[in-house]
């Protein structure tokens, strides 16, 4: 664990800026452009397959992932991102791995990415630490997506946070009665519903003149219902982790889109 020396402009909008920054991991990740991902600790297959998508795209182009670390939508979007490529803000100390349940992938990112908290070793997450972690979370970002919320959820912390802040907040377009806070969002137009990820990645993306890396290509390939031995050939990297996350399912040896 080391101390944060460097000022970082976008804390600049907290309430007050950390009196200590502690970190694991390549400050480097800092530099970068940055999307915040909050959401449900137990979110709908709708909420998980388009949380991977949109974090696993933002990564491939360069841009990295901030999350919370908890269960649900935070650990969705840190995988989707892969642990290479974001930053997770704990609300504990940062040699203690909360939840335990996300310890391999926390200690993966510590690894290979970028852990963060205001908080001394050994300090255990309490109620209003998790607030203090969510404005961080929350600061970090260029923008705010919120993938999956209802009215009165933690979450509700995260989008105050933003709008004191003047971010930018994004959320995915859900049916009537689903994810309550997000649509209540999108009715008093105070959130931006993404419709299509690749076209909201494009708006961030600094890559130029390459063509933007777009996750839809593996999506419409399995639309099609190929065999799981034709789909295991043409994306070996991808079609474990697209069943896992939901995206794609196997049935009677065929490979068929969720979405």
């Amino acid at each position: 664990m080391s101390l944060v020396q460097d000022h970082i402009f976008e804390l600049e909008a907290m309430k007050s800026y950390p009196k200590k920054l502690f970190y694991s991991g390549k400050l480097e990740l800092l530099k970068k452009t940055k999307i915040s991902i909050v959401g449900s600790r137990k979110p709908s297959q709708y909420s998980r397959s388009l949380t991977h998508q949109l974090s696993s795209v933002l990564s491939k182009n360069d841009i990295c992932v901030v999350s919370g670390g908890a269960m649900g939508i935070d650990a969705i979007a840190h995988k989707g991102a892969s642990e290479f490529n974001t930053i997770s803000v704990l609300p504990c100390g940062l040699n203690i791995k909360y939840p335990a349940i996300n310890k391999n992938l926390l200690s993966d990112i510590e690894k290979n990415g970028l852990l963060l908290s205001q908080f001394e070793d050994d300090f255990r997450a309490t109620p209003w630490s998790f607030v203090v972690r969510n404005e961080l979370v929350v600061a970090l970002g260029d923008v705010l997506v919120v993938a999956e919320a209802e009215l009165n959820s933690g979450s509700m912390r995260s989008i105050e946070f933003a709008m004191k802040m003047d971010k930018e907040i994004y959320v995915f377009a859900h049916r009537v009665g689903e994810s309550n806070a997000t649509n209540e969002l999108l009715k008093s137009g105070k959130a931006r519903a993404i419709y299509d990820i690749d076209e909201f990645v494009a708006k961030f993306s600094k890559v130029q003149n390459k063509t933007l890396v777009k996750v839809n290509d593996f999506i419409d390939f399995c639309k099609t219902n190929p065999t799981y031995d034709e789909a295991l050939k043409k994306y070996p990297n991808k079609i474990f982790e697209a069943e896992l996350s939901g995206e794609i399912s196997i049935e009677n040896g065929r490979v068929q889109a969720n979405l």
